[in-house]
């Protein structure tokens, strides 16, 4: 158990629910709030902490956060696996959680290489929340995991990025730059 996971099953315990309860509400809250918090601070961080740069980091994040999670929908509705706590649902494979999460991070940490252990950390964090909570499967995790990084990978050997590119594009010195890039010939 993570330190993170194991401070919120001591802070649920505490607070008058039964441990194996802690343990499930930890899960939901990473699942849930938590993701929701990981993906927003992954796309807005930069704007606060990246000065200049943070404008077209923080679109070059977003892109590869809605083209992983494009990507994780389509192949979800190819593949129609059914999740483990639900023979029903056919959209367990693969985790789009994984998948968004391990974008975002594989961005974040080239952009701020430091922090690298903690981005991936929290990528792995969702996912391992994911599989505790018995919505999928360990390999539907995995696979998630490998195609956000994918995904960030070819994001960052993009000039112009992938679903914003006609947002993004270079200047001379190879940095990224934003705003509508329409070209009009005469």
């Amino acid at each position: 158990m993570s330190w993170l996971k194991l401070s919120l099953f001591t802070l649920v315990a505490t607070l008058g629910f039964n441990t194996a309860s802690a343990s499930a509400q930890a899960d939901r809250f990473i699942s849930g709030p938590g993701t929701a918090a990981y993906l927003g601070g992954g796309v807005l961080l930069p704007l606060i902490t990246d000065g200049d740069k943070g404008g077209q980091r923080s679109l070059r994040i977003a892109d590869a956060l809605a083209t992983s999670a494009a990507l994780c929908y389509g192949a979800k509705s190819v593949i129609q696996s059914p999740r483990p706590d639900n023979e029903r649902e056919l959209d367990s494979f693969p985790s789009c959680h994984a998948t968004t999460s391990f974008a975002v991070a594989r961005m974040q940490s080239h952009y701020h290489p430091d922090w690298s252990v903690a981005w991936y950390g929290g990528a792995a964090l969702i996912s391992y929340a994911r599989v505790s909570e018995g919505r999928h499967r360990w390999y539907d995790v995995v696979a998630g995991a490998a195609l956000g990084y994918l995904v960030g990978e070819v994001e960052l050997g993009q000039k112009r990025g992938l679903l914003l590119f006609p947002l993004i594009r270079e200047d001379s010195q190879g940095n990224s730059i934003y705003g509508a890039q329409i070209k009009a010939e005469f």
